[in-house]
């Protein structure tokens, strides 16, 4: 989980952690300098100067809080150089202070050989781009890592939250950021999802609303990464889920149990082969498979709010970076207490009556999508957006063949599996729902990360955070 750094607010250097003399420009004539580097700035002081211990302080300090960019390079007579690029805030005489281009190159000639040098100015030059865009943290070290990570550190000084995996790391952090007392503030920090998992759905998901081709593997990354430099988010829906055991979760993708949830789990042997573990899991469900007894309710989408009529009082859907929204529309927030879950009434009594009760009571899957895409290849629900209000609802009967369930799949990586009008399919879009498991069988998942079989049900909260988006 990467971040874009915000200046700190304070002033000093901090200790030095390298130092030298170096030349003061690319050009072999430049006259010497010494150079400090400090967790906070790179000192430069002219000829004369000592690094590190000079109570007058350097001649130039650069904060690496501006500094966007630094590299290394050989030069001429066996030299090289390091450069850094920075955009501090400069006052004009008149008006506010803006930030202005600032480029300085230094000179490495320490070695008696051209590799020797260009390893001093790598050196310089990695360490300066870890210290103006560090990393919190480089990798997962134990599970839950992440959810803990962002539920207690200090997020002040981040602009955005980028998570380079699948969708279960950024599942534990969007629950870290709903478990801290300012979640109202930091919910409004965007999300960037870099696919770096098997299934990718949010990715995927993102590359479509961005209205690209559909790609995977390292051209979806090279999508994703371009959505990020251009800095635009918009507002996405959250769902909240009860269990029966007490657990309240927060959900960005989908909710499963059955056929579909078997094959997220059951294929977690098989992840070394990426996303073609998908397609093993589902031949082997498909040759044992199972049918699962519950109830499921759903209180339908009315007419006057259908995924596709956004009310004329919703805030515009694209913000630069950097802006915060409003409090997302439709969600209850009093005091920094989590949002209410005011379209549900408590497990153990029944729901609503106006609510819908599925007459069945045998399934083979059912499973809750508010992305477009279940995985990089699989577009289960194309009228799907960010910000639409809505859960879509899909449930397979029980009674469907093993071939009709494999037509269904197949046909779902274009999109088009509603189309083959599958007596046994069932499509609804929902504001909320609830599913009682007449047993504890079978596997229950949540953004692809598995659950305990029990009653659960969720309800969608809209515009509750922000993402980073093409458009």
């Amino acid at each position: 989980m990467a971040a874009g750094r915000r200046a700190p607010p304070e002033p000093g250097g901090g200790p030095v952690l390298l130092q030298g003399v170096f030349g003061a420009g690319p050009s072999p004539g430049a006259a010497s300098c010494s150079l400090a580097l400090t967790p906070r700035e790179l000192q430069v002081r002219g000829p004369g100067g000592s690094c590190g211990g000079s109570s007058a302080g350097p001649d130039a300090a650069l904060r690496l809080a501006d500094c966007v960019g630094s590299a290394a390079f050989p030069a001429a007579s066996s030299a090289a150089c390091f450069s850094l690029v920075c955009y501090p805030l400069r006052g004009p005489r008149w008006g506010s202070p803006a930030r202005q281009r600032l480029e300085r190159t230094f000179r490495v000639c320490l070695a008696p050989d051209a590799e020797g040098n260009l390893r001093i100015a790598q050196a310089w030059s990695r360490r300066i781009r870890e210290l103006s865009v560090p990393v919190v943290p480089a990798q997962d070290e134990r599970a839950h890592h992440a959810h803990e990570k962002v539920r207690d550190e200090d997020l002040s000084q981040w602009d955005t939250l980028v998570v380079m995996s699948g969708d279960g790391l950024l599942y534990e952090v969007v629950n870290g950021l709903m478990e801290r007392p300012d979640w109202e503030d930091t919910m409004k920090k965007p999300l960037c999802i870099l696919p770096g998992g098997s299934g990718n759905a949010l990715a995927a998901s993102i590359n479509h609303y961005a209205g690209n081709d559909h790609v995977a593997k390292k051209k979806l990354l090279m999508n994703c990464a371009f959505i990020l430099c251009k800095g635009l988010h918009t507002q996405m829906d959250l769902v909240s889920l009860s269990t029966a055991s007490g657990k309240r979760l927060f959900s960005f993708l989908g909710f499963g149990w059955g056929f579909i949830s078997d094959v997220d789990i059951d294929s977690e042997k098989y992840r070394r082969l990426g996303n073609a573990r998908f397609t093993l899991g589902t031949l082997q469900c498909l040759a044992k498979l199972r049918v699962y007894q519950g109830r499921l309710s759903y209180l339908p989408v009315g007419p006057e709010q259908g995924p596709s009529t956004p009310s004329s009082r919703d805030p515009p859907g694209t913000l630069p970076n950097g802006q915060a929204g409003p409090v997302p529309l439709g969600t209850e927030v009093s005091g920094g207490a989590l949002p209410a879950d005011s379209l549900l009434v408590p497990l153990c009594q029944p729901v609503p009556g106006h609510w819908t009760v599925v007459p069945e009571e045998e399934f083979v899957s059912v499973y809750a999508i508010y992305q477009s895409h279940l995985g990089t290849n699989l577009l289960m629900a194309p009228a799907a957006g960010l910000h639409d209000g809505c859960i879509h609802l899909f449930y397979l009967r029980a009674g469907i063949s093993r071939l009709a369930l494999l037509k269904i799949f197949l046909a779902m990586a274009r999109g088009t599996h509603l189309d083959l009008n599958c007596p046994h399919l069932r499509y609804v879009p929902v504001r909320a729902f609830r599913l009682e498991p007449r047993t504890a069988a079978g596997i229950m998942t949540v953004d692809g990360e598995a659950l305990a079989c029990e009653p659960v049900q969720g309800q969608i909260h809209n515009r509750l955070c922000r993402v980073l988006t093409g458009s």
